[in-house]
């Protein structure tokens, strides 16, 4: 993609997101900053900015930008919050949380993804994410407590050891529902008196699936 057309499919990029309801403009200047095309494949650098989801490597996806900035909005992330992702995958989501948070934590059960990923984010200086291979469904009992855990990957229940890792009034966002169909985005907000529950958008992820992949 020319110069030119890339700042042109930029604008487009961010407008596309305005229209669809992303208004908060810590996020869009997030979106803004992070370069998409770094992070999908480079046979298809020329769609990064298209709003689908895109293959990545271990049968994976990147997903929509949309979805990406309509979750990272309803997350609420700030400056001195400490984020835990589940299912890190390009690194696209950890590195649009790293220009709102103080600490990004995320986890891969694919070692493959973990480590592209590591690598792409300290390339391009997004230095307050620290990227893990492990166990999604563990989350990452050592940083814990956090402000923000965000799940980008399908479960079909809750996973408890991530949950009891959310600090008090903390949120945790996740799509919620059978593997292989649409899921519901839940949003959970821990209180005194235990966790509340916002249905949010349909949304289709792939499954979250127990322990750490033993190839890939």
């Amino acid at each position: 993609m020319s110069a030119p057309d890339e700042r042109v499919g930029r604008m487009e990029f961010l407008l596309g997101l305005r229209r669809r309801g992303i208004s908060d403009q810590r996020v869009l200047r997030a979106m803004d900053a992070v370069p998409r095309e770094d992070f999908v494949l480079p046979e298809l650098s020329d769609s990064a900015y298209a709003d689908q989801a895109m293959p990545i490597a271990c049968g994976q996806t990147i997903s929509q930008p949309y979805v990406v900035a309509y979750m990272t909005e309803q997350l609420d992330v700030q400056r001195d919050h400490r984020v835990l992702e589940i299912g890190t995958g390009s690194g696209y989501q950890a590195a649009i949380l790293s220009q709102l948070a103080g600490e990004v934590f995320t986890v891969e059960r694919y070692r493959t993804l973990a480590d592209t990923a590591r690598a792409r984010l300290a390339h391009l200086g997004y230095d307050n994410v620290t990227v893990i291979a492990g166990d999604g469904f563990k989350g990452m009992p050592e940083h814990a407590p956090y402000d923000r855990i965000i799940v980008t990957a399908a479960a079909e229940a809750v996973p408890e050891a991530p949950a009891a890792q959310l600090a008090e009034g903390g949120i945790m966002l996740l799509p919620l529902g059978e593997h292989g169909g649409a899921q519901r985005l839940v949003k959970l907000t821990i209180g005194k008196d235990g966790l509340t529950r916002q249905d949010l958008i349909w949304v289709r992820f792939v499954p979250l699936l127990a322990g750490q992949a033993r190839e890939l």
